[in-house]
């Protein structure tokens, strides 16, 4: 019988070279990447999965021409439609530094995250701004203070105490991580929670992502045996 991760990350990737391949402006490419979303959003929620996470912005994407950020920013507004989440009672939360988006698009967002609070089904996490380094700083910066202040003991850091002061502290660490496009590297993204993430590396690009090439991720990750730092054999017992 299939495992069904609980938690999967997505970094959607190759939008602008689907786009480029058909010869179309690199926005269309993210238009259809919304697609893309609307309906692994509504596969994730019929199979059971817990926590959908996707890497949307990164801290990096800043540096992009700015003719594009625009159109992204944009795009992330009318993406973000609270029918795919209502329909499927889907609550979505944020992550990210989420003060440098312009006012309409963090008011937009926020507002849609206080929306969908009271749903009871699977959680979309939507990482806008963000970056792990970026997250992981932060955490640093917010122990150090507690130290300063004599709140905290230098002696009572732990993994627990990072992961707790982490803006993915709401959520389990990811079981899956699918990156599509190609590329095989992580891209800044949740580089303290995926010690032990399962990765699948596909050339898919993200506008032609479907259901069926995520059952394939979901196959691959059920091919693995996962040990946590244990033997095989202990993972048997």
């Amino acid at each position: 019988m299939s495992v069904i991760p609980q938690h999967i990350a997505i970094i959607m990737d190759g939008n602008g070279r689907w786009a480029k391949a058909r010869g179309l402006n690199r926005s269309m490419g993210h238009q259809q990447g919304v697609e893309t979303v609307r309906e692994i959003t509504s596969a994730c929620t019929r199979m059971g999965v817990k926590y959908l996470t996707l890497y949307t912005f990164s801290t990096e994407n800043w540096n992009r021409p700015a003719e594009e950020v625009a159109a992204l920013m944009s795009l992330v507004l009318s993406a973000m439609e609270e029918e795919i989440f209502m329909k499927n009672n889907v609550r979505m939360r944020l992550i990210g530094d989420l003060d440098r988006l312009p006012d309409h698009v963090r008011e937009g967002v926020l507002a849609l995250e206080r929306r969908t609070a009271g749903n009871t089904g699977m959680t979309v996490v939507i990482a806008l701004s963000y970056s792990s380094r970026w997250e992981i700083t932060r955490a640093v910066q917010d122990i150090a203070n507690d130290v300063k202040l004599g709140n905290l003991n230098v002696g009572d850091i732990s993994e627990e105490l990072i992961s707790q002061r982490m803006v993915t502290n709401f959520m389990p660490d990811p079981d899956l991580l699918v990156r599509t496009g190609g590329e095989c590297r992580l891209s800044n993204y949740l580089l303290w929670q995926c010690a032990y993430t399962e990765f699948y590396f596909c050339d898919t690009y993200w506008p032609d992502f479907h259901e069926a090439d995520l059952q394939l991720a979901i196959d691959y990750f059920n091919r693995k045996e996962r040990r946590f730092g244990k033997t095989s054999e202990q993972v048997t017992q």
